[in-house]
């Protein structure tokens, strides 16, 4: 099954992966009501399924699903094709975010959500998505300590050996440490890296950093406190 787009059309299909009908439906008619094709699994077998099949522009996927859980789905998804993934989580506490992030998802709300708030978050994504496809490259490296970032390939090394961040973990180290010394507070971050500016989005900045910070170490992004981030020149 293929969806063709025209190059006036902003519409985009998305995979709806959520076991709970009514939240599912919800959000569905939300999304189509901005234009986009949504289809829907309620199971993380069938959402990996779907999402092989139809090769979305974008994944909405919840965490606690049956099956195997989103976290899973995730994992598999991310395997044999990047495509940006919003998680929908009832946890709420940090080590489960931080979880979800280093699986490849891209940003996260926690039930319950407006659905305002949800498409805001939805056409931000799409949005870094087809400016990352669009944008030259400046390729050249950057190195922050003992850690490497080539922008063409989109790698990362720590002490020589590679890493895996996610496009969204990537975009964020990237967009400081070519600010060296520079505080960005949250709101530019969101609205720089992320595409939007949402109060409650602060949290993601933060849960973001923290992921980062388990993968490349402690010192990569220092934190000024009631301000925001920076990077240090090497």
């Amino acid at each position: 099954m293929t969806h063709t787009r025209s190059a006036n059309d902003s519409s985009r299909t998305i995979a709806l992966i959520e076991d709970e009908a009514p939240i599912a439906d919800a959000v569905a008619a939300r999304l189509r009501s901005e234009g986009h094709r949504v289809e829907i699994a309620h199971d993380g077998p069938s959402g990996v399924e779907l999402v092989q099949r139809v090769k979305p522009d974008l994944v909405v996927l919840d965490v606690m699903l049956p099956g195997f859980d989103g976290l899973e789905v995730c994992r598999q998804i991310q395997r044999d094709r990047w495509v940006p993934v919003l998680m929908l989580t009832a946890r709420d506490s940090e080590a489960d975010l931080v979880i979800g992030l280093g699986v490849g998802a891209d940003d996260y709300l926690t039930k319950p959500f407006s659905a305002r708030e949800l498409a805001a978050r939805v056409a931000a994504l799409l949005r870094r998505a087809a400016r990352a496809a669009a944008e030259p490259v400046d390729d050249t490296p950057v190195r922050i300590g003992d850690v490497l970032l080539d922008p063409r390939s989109r790698r990362v090394q720590r002490d020589g050996v590679g890493v895996h961040l996610t496009p969204t973990e990537f975009d964020l180290v990237q967009y400081l440490a070519a600010r060296p010394s520079r505080v960005a507070t949250r709101g530019e971050l969101l609205e720089q890296v992320w595409g939007y500016e949402i109060p409650s989005g602060g949290r993601t900045v933060d849960s973001h950093v923290r992921s980062i910070r388990r993968k490349l170490g402690a010192d990569v992004i220092r934190t000024v406190h009631g301000v925001g981030y920076a990077v240090e020149a090497s």
